[in-house]
């Protein structure tokens, strides 16, 4: 991890260091553990060595788990509010007793620092939570018909239903809480689901079902199916599923969306996230935010801070101030509680994030801190004088990288931001009201995160993005909309009047 100090082992977490996965872990089948084979194996991000195995679904259990599925349209759609709100608090307290075994997994499985995978596993407990309060209030709306005197006496009522069994394709960056993101609503709302965690970080979401096998949730209920991107086929184009929810790469969830058929489709995709940073702000919080935005999880977030544009007045002392720290990032052991820049979650992601450096370099770029890789780790990097149409600018980076640039007014350094495929999220430093507001009204990103990175993310907030970032939204309440269709009544009062 040249250019970065390592941790010491002897930081090690005490309890953490006792923890063990196990040797090989199920899938689960409408709510039961299959252990039908151990043809997954699933690395120790660090050491790259096997940590645990996984068994794989194949096709005929794929669609099986979707049969048991619609056996429990039905009778997931007849559980009150209070039961389902009960699996989710269930759900709540054994994440909590397990908290440490569950940060462990992500530690391991997806080369999370620590203190990072603590982290997720609050913001999980956080997500099965808001669901448990959001199932008891899912409500409908009165609305009078009497618009005209024809419709005089009618009146309506509308009310949410189940949309039926749900397809979840989870990513590998946060294996607990984005599985969480789509099975806490589903649950909440009574939908059954079927779901493909990552195959590089199936271990937190299998977790998750042995934590759910002992709940009531009605038999066929749920399948947790680890299985190939190859056999997967039926997760997207299977017309028995009633939706498709996916989180991943613009690439892969376009093309999905494309074979979905006549299924709706929320796809939660990537971006190349931009962060404002005007020329009043407090240097020194944007930085420390600015750094957490760009480097937390070396770099592997939809959202993180992948351009900064910095107002000409204060940018060569804020890239000082950014290099500075950044060159005093810890590199090394996840486990580690020092750490704070983990591996890649391949050493071929590092190799494409070295090559987008280079050749950003070759075009005319400086890289002002990192650039170096060692392994699987890529250092903490940040380049300026980056051609637009790089792809280290264009694209979406997924590493500990970001680029640099200056701006003069506002609103180019907007124009600025818009100018890309993506839209999920933005950030902006500034104490002028005014610039706040012209960003929330101009750019063309799903959120606007005044003075905070547009890493930010509340669970209970909508969540995603527009353009080649993706359809719909994340965020309990938000998804339970997705994940359930209106029903209207019409009432006659006329016809049927008392007599």
């Amino acid at each position: 991890m040249t250019g970065h100090t390592i941790a010491n082992d002897d930081n090690v977490y005490p309890r953490t260091r006792t923890l063990l996965l196990k040797d090989s872990y199920p899938y689960y089948l409408a709510n039961k553990p299959v252990a039908a084979n151990t043809d997954l194996p699933v690395a120790n991000k660090y050491t790259a060595q096997v940590a645990a195995r996984v068994a794989v679904a194949d096709a005929g259990v794929i669609d099986r788990a979707i049969a048991f599925g619609v056996d429990a349209v039905a009778p997931c759609r007849a559980m009150p509010a209070f039961s389902r709100a009960a699996v989710l608090n269930h759900v709540v307290d054994r994440m909590r007793e397990r908290f440490e075994e569950l940060a462990y997994a992500l530690c391991v499985e997806a080369g999370k620092p620590i203190r990072d995978a603590r982290g997720e596993v609050t913001r999980g407990i956080d997500t099965f939570r808001l669901a448990a309060e959001e199932a008891t209030r899912i409500y409908g709306e009165y609305a009078p018909l009497d618009i005209s005197p024809r419709a005089q006496g009618y009146e309506s009522v509308t009310k949410r239903v189940p949309i039926g069994l749900c397809s979840f394709i989870s990513p590998f960056n946060f294996p607990i809480n984005l599985a969480a993101h789509k099975i806490a609503p589903a649950i909440a709302c009574g939908c059954p689901w079927v779901l493909k965690p990552a195959s590089r970080t199936p271990i937190g979401a299998l977790i998750l079902g042995e934590i759910l096998a002992e709940t009531d949730l009605p038999p066929g209920a749920f399948s947790i199916l680890p299985c190939s991107r190859e056999g997967a086929d039926l997760f997207t184009t299977d017309e028995r599923f009633k939706l498709l929810s996916f989180t991943g790469s613009p690439e892969v969830g376009w093309a999905l969306k494309a074979k979905a058929g006549k299924k709706p489709v929320v796809l939660e995709l990537g971006g190349n996230a931009a962060c404002i940073v005007d020329r009043d702000v407090d240097q020194d919080y944007a930085v420390q935010r600015t750094i957490i935005g760009a480097f937390y999880q070396s770099g592997q977030s939809c959202i993180g801070v992948q351009r900064v544009i910095i107002h000409e007045a204060i940018y060569e002392e804020f890239k000082s101030k950014l290099a500075a720290a950044a060159s005093k990032l810890i590199a090394g052991d996840p486990l580690n509680e020092e750490t704070f820049l983990g591996p890649m979650i391949t050493e071929d992601d590092a190799k494409r994030m070295e090559a987008w450096v280079n050749e950003a370099v070759a075009r005319g770029a400086k890289v002002v801190c990192g650039g170096k890789r060692d392994g699987a780790f890529y250092e903490a990097t940040f380049v300026e004088n980056v051609p637009a149409d790089a792809d280290l600018s264009c694209k979406e980076a997924f590493g500990p990288v970001a680029t640099l640039q200056p701006f003069n007014t506002f609103s180019g350094a907007c124009d600025r931001v818009n100018d890309s495929v993506f839209g999920l999220q933005a950030g902006v430093f500034t104490r002028d009201i005014h610039n706040a507001f012209y960003a929330w009204n101009h750019l063309d990103v799903g959120g606007v995160v005044i003075n905070d990175v547009p890493s930010f993310r509340v669970d209970s907030m909508p969540y995603g993005g527009v353009k080649d970032s993706g359809l719909g939204r994340e965020g309990i309440r938000y998804a339970i909309d997705d994940m359930t269709e209106l029903r209207l009544l019409v009432l006659n009062r006329i016809g049927s009047a008392v007599r």
